[in-house]
């Protein structure tokens, strides 16, 4: 899939908290906040339109845009068209001045992408997850990956300020601990965070992989604008991503989400365990489509998007697996919108974008006369994860300052270019 170059600005940028204004050095902060925020969605724009916009006095934008240039967040372009004056000299932000890092780290493969200010990813890498699978042996792969997508884009690593990666599991984000990833051998409590500041240098924050795709979805995809929605990815794991009044939604214990351990009818009942997969993402999930399935006369198993296909061109033995796995998907759906009154579920996944499954669970959902969301499917493609780690990366960039923050018992230097 082909990089957003342009994805919608996601926020203002802040520097930090936005200040007190008690005191005269916090309102000159504050004027700079609003006079950076105004340059960076209205560039090019000139002094004379940031009073406009501002309602600020002209020495007072004046010397924000000096404090501003000083640090190489605005850049000089040149005078702009005149209307019988002297041309006005315009001003832009300057997105190329520090870059954030995204990182996906999945079952089987890890991607990394680096992204500008405004969020316009300018490198990738990928890597499968071939033979090791640890925890220090993932974050020098991650550590690895920034350092040549940095390098193949000419990216000065020392510009990349912050880190956001998601991992497939339960994850406490304020501790930045993986608490358990059943599909990764040996992640338990791994302090993920910590392992990557260490390898890199660059402050790091982590997040479970599937709310990454809901912000990803939220920022630029298929649920843009709204403020209440579930991202669900079924593939090989089943997750997903709650999105409540415009919030990421973690839960009291970091597990909001873990749908794939709904009990439900017809299921194996048994207690959530982190060690196993869960009954719904045994039943629906990619591997479990499988084994319901009997090898292809002459070769060996078939896919779960194959199995499908089968289903779609009239196979009775792939339908009853195709209506089964959709019988439990629109049970679920129906029960998270019962309890969240959702407005929209976007599908994502391998499994979960198969359209002969849209729409038998579409069909299901028809027979409600509320809890019915819409679904839709995911417009990022297999990119959401990614979008959504930049996005966070940029919110954690934007609260340390747009500046470099200096990681504990380590230098200020990232991995070296190779």
């Amino acid at each position: 899939m082909e990089p957003i170059r342009n994805p919608p600005l996601p926020y203002p940028l802040v520097f930090g908290q936005r200040p007190s204004l008690a005191k005269p050095s916090h309102v000159r902060e504050s004027n700079v906040h609003d006079v950076l925020n105004l340059l960076r969605r209205h560039s090019p724009c000139s002094r004379a339109d940031l009073v406009r916009l501002s309602g600020l006095t002209a020495p007072t934008v004046s010397a924000a845009v000096a404090g501003l240039q000083h640090r190489g967040l605005v850049s000089a372009v040149g005078p702009g068209s005149s209307s019988g004056g002297r041309p006005p000299g315009m001003l832009e932000f300057n997105a190329r001045h520090a870059y954030v890092a995204g990182v996906d780290i999945g079952g089987s493969t890890v991607r990394v992408a680096i992204a500008d200010l405004n969020g316009a990813i300018v490198g990738r890498w990928s890597a499968a997850l071939l033979t090791e699978r640890g925890p220090q042996a993932l974050s020098e792969l991650v550590r690895n990956g920034i350092s040549y997508a940095a390098q193949q884009q000419k990216v000065p690593v020392r510009k990349i300020i912050h880190i956001a990666a998601g991992a497939p599991g339960i994850t406490d984000v304020t501790a930045g601990r993986v608490i358990s990833a059943p599909n990764l051998t040996g992640w338990h409590d791994v302090p993920l965070r910590d392992l990557l500041q260490k390898k890199t240098g660059v402050a790091t924050t982590v997040e479970n992989d599937v709310n990454l795709g809901a912000l990803g979805e939220s920022w630029c995809g298929a649920a843009r604008n709204v403020s209440n929605f579930v991202f669900l990815a079924i593939g090989t794991g089943v997750g997903a991503g709650i999105i409540l009044n415009g919030m990421l939604h973690h839960g009291a214990n970091w597990s909001a989400g873990e749908v794939g351990y709904m009990l439900l009818p017809g299921l194996r009942q048994v207690p959530p365990m982190t060690d196993e997969p869960g009954g719904l993402e045994s039943a629906v999930g990619g591997h479990g489509i499988e084994r319901s399935f009997a090898p292809a006369p002459g070769g060996g198993a078939l896919r779960a998007t194959d199995i499908f296909d089968l289903a779609a061109g009239g196979d009775a033995r792939a339908r009853t697996i195709l209506h089964r796995a959709a019988d439990l998907l629109a049970m679920a759906v129906t029960n998270l919108s019962l309890a969240l009154d959702l407005s929209l579920v976007v599908l994502s996944g391998g499994v979960g974008t198969h359209q002969a499954l849209l729409q038998a669970v579409h069909r299901r959902l028809e027979r409600n006369q509320f809890a019915r969301p819409q679904l839709a499917l995911t417009t990022l493609k297999g990119d959401a994860q990614l979008y959504g780690a930049i996005y966070l990366s940029l919110q954690a960039a934007e609260a340390q300052g747009l500046r470099r923050k200096a990681v504990a018992g380590r230098r200020a230097v990232l991995l070296e270019n190779r």
